[in-house]
């Protein structure tokens, strides 16, 4: 894990080495400084200046060579862990990108985002610990040590009996916390998925007038990460008086006990300096014992959060593009030969089961059946949004499995019933469909879908700039506009995933006319609720529980008097087909 989170430091190693190199010359320099100041503190008794002057000069130029190192130290350590964090950010992205649907499943939108936002912030914080602070208490703690023996061997021992009891707390404390930050981060996902489902859903909350109740679903929600924060809080802020008290205890004996030497013996064994010094070797010692254990709670803390980054680093899609796929779609011909799927291993029932089905190339085929009748789960299988679990699919006469992921998908354009709009201009989103698109192009699409006339009643036509989530147009308009995007990539097959639900029956038709006339090549999917919008189609399925139930034009369903012809009845009030 911590091999596979390094990789993620790349162009930022200078800054990674020299903050330890920086932080490491200031300890050197801050372990020297006590020792100079004793041989100050000893020379004032003497009647002369130069000793002081001379002390005095060189205490200043360690003193700013200490805070030179200090203040290079933490400028690279700010460089190295930001750019650290940037680089994590950006693989978890390109990661997700990766991701199939399932994938994405597994993890859940919500944990993904906490991922990439709380948890990088954690690691980034603890790497920029672990190069400053891990490498400067340790170094602290051995060169104060040694220096203090240096001074006095006996009264150095002091320290040393300290440092294990000071471990000992540390190691328990830290101990107690981790179980608690490993609970805090699942409520955290809990947390932004409420978070998520509120802001995307604000609409229906407030038309069901539901706010109370989502306010207390999410209070409820933050009142536990809330009470496991401050539990864990409590925990850790024993560390700071336990670790006082034994500093101020330290600090007793070897004030009582070196003002006793000193008095004892004239001076000789111990002089006022060396006291000086040894007390500030204490402080140096103890207070590097105290952050420390800072260190590993806030390791701890980081440890939880760099598994679940590694957790989302390491996941391999099964949604990948073989070596050497095909990059040439053929034409737009779509065979199912045995095919069943399940979106889960563990499901006891199928998606869907024996799907058997051939879909020549410019075919117009028309897909209707009642909610959880399967008919997304149909077309995801053509683009390879999923994979099936038996069987295959066959695009211009290839397993989908045995393309190009990029290029299949080029060739495949699917409109989905909310399909999204993204912050920018019509050009912008309608541009997704093909980056290089010219403006007589995207007119052109735009007649296709019937979204032409509205886009040119904007004051800033082509130009008008499109909201987060395209909430400042109907939903006709979104959908039209969508449609539009998808004909821009010339697709070899168009899926209509119920993506004219919200447009009016002439506009309906109006689209289905203009794909008959302007694109007879490419293969259309239309899922649809209404008959009306199928009944022209050169082929019409009828989906139930996971199957293909009824197959064949509009005329010949109707003469089986099956499902469609109920449905046919019920929606045309009992009038005859014209």
């Amino acid at each position: 894990m911590i091999k596979r989170l390094l990789g993620c430091v790349r162009e930022y190693k200078k800054a990674t080495i020299l903050t330890p190199s920086y932080v490491a010359m200031e300890v050197v320099l801050e372990c020297i400084l006590p020792f100079v100041m004793a041989k100050l503190i000893n020379s004032i008794g003497t009647t002369k200046m130069e000793p002081i002057l001379y002390y005095g000069g060189i205490l200043v130029v360690l003193a700013f060579a200490s805070l030179f190192c200090g203040v290079m130290s933490a400028i690279n350590a700010a460089i190295a862990s930001a750019g650290f964090a940037k680089n994590l950010r950006h693989d978890l992205f390109y990661k997700v990108q990766s991701f199939g649907f399932s994938d994405i499943d597994a993890f859940s939108v919500s944990s993904l985002v906490t991922r990439m936002t709380t948890d990088v912030t954690n690691v980034q914080n603890a790497f920029q610990m672990v190069i400053r602070i891990a490498v400067r208490t340790p170094l602290m703690l051995i060169f104060s040590v040694v220096m203090s023996m240096l001074i006095n061997v006996k009264m150095s021992l002091i320290f040393i009996g300290i440092i294990p009891v000071l471990g000992i707390v540390a190691f328990f404390l830290i101990r107690k916390v981790i179980g608690i930050f490993k609970r805090i981060f699942k409520k955290y996902d809990a947390m932004n998925n409420s978070v998520q489902e509120n802001v995307a859903g604000i609409r229906v909350v407030k038309s069901f007038v539901r706010e109370d109740y989502e306010k207390k679903k999410f209070g409820a929600t933050a009142e536990e990460v809330r009470f496991d924060f401050t539990y864990a809080e409590k925990i850790i802020a024993l560390n700071q008086p336990i670790m006082m008290f034994c500093i101020y205890t330290a600090m007793l004996l070897v004030s009582f006990l070196g003002a006793k030497l000193i008095i004892a013996s004239g001076g000789t064994v111990l002089s006022t300096g060396e006291l000086s010094s040894l007390i500030t070797y204490g402080i140096q010692i103890l207070s590097s014992m105290m952050m420390l254990s800072m260190v590993f709670v806030m390791m701890s803390m980081a440890e939880e959060s760099a598994n679940r980054i590694s957790e989302v680093l390491d996941h391999e899609s099964h949604l990948i593009s073989p070596e050497n796929g095909k990059t040439e779609v053929a034409n737009g011909s779509i065979e199912f030969e045995n095919v069943s799927f399940k979106y889960n291993e563990k499901s006891k029932k199928p998606a869907l089961s024996d799907i058997t089905l051939s879909i020549p190339s410019g075919t117009t085929v028309g897909i209707i059946g009642g909610t959880g009748s399967s008919k997304t789960s149909l077309i995801q299988l053509i683009n390879r949004l999923y994979d099936v679990t038996e069987g295959s699919v066959k695009v211009g006469g290839v397993d989908v499995r045995d393309y190009d992921l990029e290029s299949l998908r080029d060739a495949v354009s699917v409109v989905l019933q909310k399909n999204v709009l993204f912050s920018g201009t019509i050009k912008d989103n309608l541009r997704w469909g093909n980056p290089g698109a010219s403006d007589e192009d995207m007119k052109r699409v735009c007649r296709l879908a019937q979204a032409e006339e509205f886009i040119e009643q904007f004051p800033d036509g082509y130009d008008t700039v499109i909201e987060r989530g395209g909430v400042n147009v109907s939903g006709g308009q979104k959908q039209r506009l969508c449609i539009a995007r998808a004909l821009l990539k010339k697709p070899k097959i168009l899926i209509l995933d119920d993506s004219t639900s919200a447009v009016d029956t002439k506009t309906d038709a109006l689209i289905r006319s203009a794909f008959k006339k302007e694109i007879p090549e490419t293969t259309k999917l239309i899922i649809a609720q209404r008959v009306a919008s199928v009944q022209d189609a050169d082929m019409i399925l009828v989906m139930e529980g996971g199957m293909i139930a009824e197959q064949g034009t509009h005329e010949e369903l109707l003469e089986k008097k099956g499902i469609y012809y109920e449905v046919f009845q019920s929606q045309t009030k009992g009038k005859e087909a014209v």
